[in-house]
């Protein structure tokens, strides 16, 4: 595993795994390079699957994680339920060695897990999955949402979301604490929003108060990560959970 990838710093159970990869490990040439697992971005085809083989082979999977076509919904994905749905923003599970996974390139991905590993899931939350609940929606998927564990990924900094007035008004929807996340930026009539800090707003008013990561800077982090607004072109990072067998060769049970 190349040595920058990231590893979450979060107190998950030890059979619950995460990564999110950065832009090292891989084969893509130009603007994707070198590990993009992306297969719309106009990669080469052929680039985009050795970079997906090397990731799994990397991570020791024993099988490939369940890519999304993400389209910046509200739709979580149950992959015990509907192994054949890939149209959606985020996908969850209780089974062991199925593998959650987002990508982004400035949106941010979010892990959940709860305190006793039962489930997991991944989110991609872009400013308009943000403002229309899919941080709600995944936690909706826990029945005790207080034992919930959340973990944000690298994303675009609060230094250079730069945002209109009318995403503030999005954004700002149903948000009872407003304070901290914006402020003005020195362009005229622009905005800067804190991914971060809005997001921990949210997923606390859902009842998570258990909440780590964060701090990254895609935008201003060139030699790490792929970054959309600073590049156009451009791969993107992944960022996966899974619940992996016990050290003693036996299974954790979904119960």
């Amino acid at each position: 595993m190349p040595h920058d990838w990231v590893v979450p710093d979060w107190p998950a159970p030890a059979h619950v795994r995460a990564i999110s990869t950065t832009r090292s490990g891989g084969i893509s040439k130009g603007p994707y390079n070198s590990m993009n697992p992306a297969d719309h971005v106009n990669d080469l085809v052929q680039d985009v699957a050795e970079n997906r083989l090397l990731l799994q082979q990397s991570l020791a999977l024993d099988s490939p994680p369940h890519w999304l076509e993400q389209f910046h919904s509200t739709k979580i994905v149950d992959l015990d339920q509907n192994n054949s749905d890939v149209k959606a923003d985020g996908s969850t599970t209780k089974n062991v060695d199925t593998h959650c996974v987002v990508m982004t390139a400035d949106c941010l991905p979010v892990l959940l897990t709860d305190s006793n590993g039962q489930r997991v899931a991944a989110i991609h939350a872009g400013w308009r999955g943000l403002a229309d609940g899919i941080l709600e929606a995944g936690v909706q998927q826990f029945n005790e949402t207080e034992n919930v564990l959340a973990w944000l990924g690298p994303a675009i900094g609060p230094e250079k979301f730069e945002v209109g007035a009318e995403v503030i008004d999005m954004l700002a929807a149903g948000v009872e604490i407003k304070a901290g996340w914006f402020k003005p930026s020195p362009n005229n009539g622009k905005w800067l929003v804190d991914l971060y800090a809005l997001a921990r707003i949210r997923l606390q008013q859902a009842g998570v108060n258990d909440i780590y990561g964060g701090g990254f800077c895609t935008f201003n982090d060139e030699k790490r990560f792929f970054s959309y607004r600073r590049q156009g072109h451009c791969g993107r990072m992944a960022t996966l959970i899974w619940r992996h067998q016990q050290a003693d060769g036996g299974q954790t049970s979904p119960s």
